[in-house]
């Protein structure tokens, strides 16, 4: 199957450096009266790689705020994250977007952010606001972390795909799956949640030996996992291919319908519902941001029903906003995980560390 473009999406989309999209008019600088600072008219995102919008949707931001918007991508969730915790107090932006719950208290435990209430928060579930009582973040987005599986792989091999957890350590499924590192990848943490969630605290670590044993292949973030070792991709290096089993997400079949030409009638990947964690998005705006009044009017936007509803085909992710319609195409292909697993919010604070130090022992060596 041939592809035009480079996939985009929920952590859809290749490291692509900086961008910058300048607003329409004027040269980014505005005259200031005597004694009086300029005003910064450029407002920086610094975000993981797979922010994506629609460059419309983003110059109509720029248009109304006055504001241009430069966009900084800076890895994988936890990599990105990690360089703003070094450079607390002198960020490099104004906001960032793409910290998630697996990874929320060690950004809010370091100071990251300041708070902030956007407005339109009243159209989000509280479901999804984790930090109401401060506003440190701003929810954006939700998607599930789910195994993927190539079809046409299983149909060739008339072998049924996997559908749980424990499906994965079956003989049936040895040397199929690749995962990300859950040391700095946020679907690779959340696939590492998911099997807490189905195992506890007491089993998850037995579930991995069997996973290891059983082959699973480990990488460093999702655009490796994805493009480059999963059979069922449409774009990426095929070279070396080989996995049909991959952690990405329940909203990845709509891409390869999107991407593919001609647009199959049905999505070539399929989703492993048994293996899913809910993940959800946030932004926030950096203590130190040099352009806070920017920062503040960017995070606003993110939860504007206009981005809302840019976001499904761009990032391949949920709306949080309520009244936001998702586009047929993503409804569509797309799969509904009714009961993700799960791991509250204060056990993910007080664990992550020990448990992903455990699992790199376990998983790495």
């Amino acid at each position: 199957m041939s592809t035009t473009k480079k996939m985009a999406g929920a952590a859809l989309v290749a490291a692509l450096g900086v961008s910058t999209l300048t607003a329409c008019g004027g040269d980014g600088k505005d005259k200031a009266g005597a004694g009086e600072s300029p005003k910064s008219t450029t407002v920086t995102l610094v975000s993981h790689d797979s922010f994506n919008a629609t460059p419309a949707v983003l110059k109509e931001f720029e248009k109304q705020s006055g504001y241009t918007v430069k966009i900084l991508k800076s890895g994988d969730a936890g990599a990105a994250l990690n360089q703003e915790i070094l450079t607390k107090g002198s960020p490099r932006g104004d906001v960032f977007f793409g910290v998630d719950n697996t990874l929320l208290s060690r950004a809010l435990d370091n100071g990251v952010f300041t708070p902030y209430e956007a407005k339109g928060l009243a159209g989000i579930p509280d479901e999804y606001q984790l930090d109401k009582a401060q506003h440190r973040v701003t929810p954006v987005d939700s998607g599930d972390i789910c195994v993927n599986y190539d079809k046409k792989y299983f149909a060739d091999k008339k072998l049924a795909p996997p559908v749980t957890l424990d499906d994965l350590v079956k003989p049936a499924y040895k040397n199929l799956l690749v995962t990300e590192n859950a040391a700095t990848s946020s679907p690779g943490l959340g696939f590492l949640l998911a099997s807490v969630g189905k195992y506890g605290e007491q089993g998850w670590q037995d579930y991995w030996s069997k996973l290891k044993a059983n082959g699973v292949e480990v990488v460093d973030g999702w655009e490796q996992a994805y493009n480059e070792r999963f059979s069922g991709s449409a774009g990426g290096k095929k070279a070396k291919a080989d996995r049909p089993l991959v952690v990405s997400y329940a909203s990845s079949p709509p891409v390869e319908v999107l991407y593919s030409e001609p647009q199959p009638a049905t999505a070539p990947t399929g989703v492993a519902t048994g293996t899913c964690f809910r993940q959800t998005e946030f932004a926030g705006l950096l203590t130190g941001a040099k352009n806070e009044a920017g920062g503040k009017a960017l995070i606003d936007f993110l939860v504007s029903k206009k981005f809302q509803e840019d976001m499904p085909l761009q990032m391949f992710v949920n709306p949080v906003v309520k009244d936001a319609k998702l586009p047929a195409l993503f409804t569509k292909h797309g799969v509904v995980i009714d009961k993700p697993w799960n791991v509250a919010p204060d056990a993910i604070a007080k664990n992550r560390e020990q448990w992903v130090k455990a699992w790199s022992s376990l998983v790495l060596k």
